[in-house]
C-alpha cells in the first residue's frame, strides 16, 4: 500500500517527466536507464507501437514530486530481447489462448544487467516494488494480457521481485573482471602459458596484416563517421536476413547527448575502415554492444570487440566488461560465465504452474553448463 501523498502515474512518452528527475532517480552508473538513452530510442521511432514497443513507463510520485520509475512496455512480440520465450508462445498457441501482447521491464534491445526500476528512497525500495508489481499483475487482469516479464534485473532487485513471487529464470553470458591490472601484460601473466601464447599471436596478427585500430569517444565522431559506423552495424542485420533495430538517427542522438558515454573502434587498413565496435561505457562497467566488418581478417573480431576494450578497462579503472549476449569463444579469453537472471509473472496459474517446472529442469542444465564453461577458463590454477 503507497503512503499518502503517494500514487502511481503511466506515462505513454518518456519526454513527459524530465531528464532532471528521470536522471536524479536512475544516477549516473548505468547509461541504459538513463532519460537521454530510452528518449533517443523513443524520438528516433526505434521504440514505438509501429515497432512493437509501445511505452507505458510507470512514475511513483509523492506530494507530485517524482521518487520513483520503471520502464515498462505492451510488446507484440519477443524480438530484441535476448530471453527466448518461443516455447511459452507455442503453448499458449496449443491451448487456443493468446501469448501476445504482454507487458515488458527492460531496456529494448539491450541484454545487459542492472537496475529495473529507480528508487529515491532505498529505505522504501521493498515497499515500492510490492506496490508496482501489484499495480501490473492488475494490469495484466483488467486488459486480459498473458504476463509480465522483467529482462536482465540485478542485485537487491532480482530479490525483491523474487519475493512478489515471480518465477526467476537463469541464462548464461561471459564477462570480464579487472583484477587490479595496471597493464594487458599483467592480464596476460594470469593466464596458461598456451593461452597467454594464442593471445599474443592474435594481436600480433592484427600488426602484420598493417591494421591500425583507434579508439574515439562518440562525440569526436562527425555524422559522416557515424554513418560508417552504421553501414558496418546494419550489415550484421543484412547477412541475416533481417532488418535493423536501430536507425541512424537513434546513434545521432546518443552521440548528441551522451557522447563522453559512447565508445567507438575503428579498425582501419590503408586508411579505410574495415571494421567498427561500439561500446557504452558506465562508472564501473564497459558495455560491448555492436560489432561488424567489411572484409574478413584474421582475429579482428577479438581485437576490435574485445581486446581493445580490455584496454580501455584497465587504463581507466574499469571493474568489468560486459560484452554482452552469447559468444562461448570468449571463454579462452578470459571472459568468465556469469549468471544472469529475469522474472516472469503469468496471470493464469496453471500455465504459471507448468512454467515454473520448465524452469526448475532448465536451471538444473544452466548449472551444468555454466560448471562446465568454467573448465575451459584460460587462467592459471593457484598453487
Amino acid at each position: 500500500m503507497l503512503k499518502t501523498g503517494m500514487k502511481i502515474e503511466q506515462i505513454t512518452a518518456i519526454i513527459q517527466i524530465n531528464n532532471e528527475s528521470w536522471n536524479c532517480l536512475v544516477g549516473g552508473n548505468y547509461p541504459f536507464m538513463r532519460h537521454e538513452f530510452l528518449l533517443a530510442l523513443e524520438e528516433s521511432g526505434c521504440v514505438s507501437q509501429k515497432t512493437g514497443w509501445l511505452p507505458q513507463h510507470l512514475l511513483v510520485t509523492e506530494n507530485e514530486v517524482p521518487v520513483a520509475v520503471m520502464p515498462l512496455y505492451l510488446k507484440t512480440h519477443s524480438r530484441g530481447e535476448y530471453v527466448f520465450d518461443h516455447q511459452w508462445v507455442y503453448a499458449y498457441e496449443q491451448y487456443g489462448r493468446d501469448y501476445y501482447p504482454k507487458l515488458l521491464t527492460a531496456i529494448p534491445f539491450t541484454p545487459c544487467q542492472g537496475m529495473r526500476m529507480a528508487v529515491s528512497n532505498q529505505a522504501e525500495h521493498r515497499q515500492i516494488i510490492a506496490v508496482l508489481t501489484d499495480f501490473i499483475k492488475a494490469k495484466l487482469a483488467q486488459e486480459g494480457l498473458s504476463s509480465w516479464h522483467c529482462l536482465f534485473p540485478a542485485g537487491e532487485q532480482l530479490e525483491l521481485l523474487a519475493e512478489q513471487a515471480l518465477a526467476i529464470r537463469e541464462g548464461v553470458q561471459f564477462q570480464w573482471f579487472n583484477r587490479g591490472y595496471h597493464s594487458f601484460d599483467d592480464f596476460l601473466a594470469t593466464l596458461t602459458a598456451s593461452k597467454r601464447k594464442m593471445l599474443k599471436k592474435e594481436r600480433r596478427k592484427i600488426e602484420e596484416q598493417s591494421i591500425n585500430l583507434v579508439q574515439f569517444y562518440g562525440y569526436e565522431l562527425n555524422d559522416a563517421q557515424w554513418r560508417i559506423f552504421y553501414d558496418f552495424y546494419r550489415m550484421t542485420y543484412f547477412k541475416h536476413g533481417m532488418s535493423p533495430y536501430l536507425n541512424l538517427d537513434f546513434f545521432l542522438r546518443c552521440a548528441a547527448v551522451m557522447g563522453s558515454r559512447l565508445l567507438i573502434v575503428f579498425a582501419y587498413k590503408e586508411g579505410q575502415p574495415v571494421a567498427a565496435a561500439l561500446n557504452f561505457i558506465g562508472n564501473d562497467t564497459l558495455y560491448g554492444r555492436y560489432w561488424r566488418c567489411r572484409e574478413e581478417y584474421n582475429f579482428l573480431h577479438f581485437e576490435t570487440c574485445y581486446y581493445q576494450g580490455l584496454d580501455y578497462c584497465i587504463a581507466h579503472g574499469l571493474q568489468r566488461f560486459d560484452s554482452g549476449a552469447q559468444g562461448e569463444h570468449k571463454i579462452a579469453r578470459g571472459f568468465e560465465p556469469v549468471t544472469t537472471y529475469s522474472a516472469h509473472w503469468f496471470h493464469d496459474r496453471q500455465f504459471a504452474d507448468a512454467i515454473n517446472q520448465f524452469l526448475r529442469r532448465e536451471k538444473s542444465l544452466i548449472d551444468l553448463y555454466k560448471q562446465d564453461a568454467s573448465r575451459y577458463l584460460p587462467f592459471k590454477i593457484p598453487e
